[in-house]
């Protein structure tokens, strides 16, 4: 007898059919205390599919926060290579990394970084005025505003449009700062410890407006937190322990 229900395919598999988007591949990675060199990431090998969402997690000085910096290019391998929809990135000029910083990837901070002198619209609008000359910023800055103000008002910030940081609450500031890492329209969304700075209640509602990007917006996203009930909103955790990839863990919700 043949069933008549059709099996529906898992958020998983669905994912194992999309083509690798970023890639890290034998890295190696150590730092300079005075004259003693102290290796922080050793032989890691990570691959993230389009429109994943995966948790890296792991005790202080595990790596976690170094491998997403080189992922996103804010640092560079000292051995090993990354590569962007298959091609290396990481050995690219710096002006060329610039501008795949400034238009692939968009990131998340934990302390915000937002500049204190700017309302909370100048500051969404800081990633478009670097990418643009004056006269060229100056010639889209209606298209630029719109974009800015829908941003604002998708993380819930209509109303806090012309504060400055100093008027507004660690979730607000977090609020602004996703909205600011969406403004150009990123591939990639890098997120270190976006709720480590925040109450429980703020954490989660952070923690839902990225899953939403994830799941309703199909944003590819790489999250780093010491968190593992967080952690286990995304679809995949990789446990790093000593500079090396200790497990890899699908999710129930994957």
């Amino acid at each position: 007898m043949t069933s008549s229900m059709t099996k529906q395919p898992t958020m998983s598999s669905v994912l194992a059919m999309q083509p690798l988007q970023l890639c890290a591949t034998a890295i190696d990675k150590a730092y300079l205390k005075g004259e003693i060199k102290v290796p922080v990431l050793q032989g890691v090998d990570l691959c993230v599919r389009k429109g994943e969402f995966l948790s890296i997690v792991g005790q202080s000085g595990s790596g976690k926060s170094t491998l997403l910096h080189l992922l996103g290019l804010l640092d560079s391998p000292d051995i090993g290579e990354i590569c962007l929809d298959g091609q290396r990135i990481d050995d690219l000029p710096e002006r060329t990394k610039d501008q795949i910083r400034n238009r692939v990837f968009g990131f998340i901070f934990q302390f915000y970084h937002l500049l204190p002198e700017l309302t909370v619209l100048e500051n969404v609008l800081v990633p478009l005025m670097i990418r643009e000359s004056t006269w060229s910023y100056f010639a889209k800055r209606g298209e630029y505003h719109a974009r800015a103000k829908e941003l604002i008002a998708k993380v819930g910030l209509s109303h806090r449009i012309r504060h400055r940081p100093s008027e507004l609450s660690g979730g607000e500031m977090q609020r602004a700062a996703i909205a600011r890492a969406l403004v150009s329209n990123p591939s990639i969304l890098l997120a270190d410890e976006p709720t480590g700075n925040l109450d429980a209640e703020t954490g989660q509602e952070i923690m839902e407006l990225i899953q939403f990007l994830n799941e309703d917006q199909k944003l590819t996203i790489i999250m780093v937190t010491h968190d593992q009930q967080i952690a286990r909103r995304s679809g995949r955790i990789v446990q790093l322990k000593a500079g090396r990839i200790d497990s890899v863990t699908e999710c129930a919700a994957a």
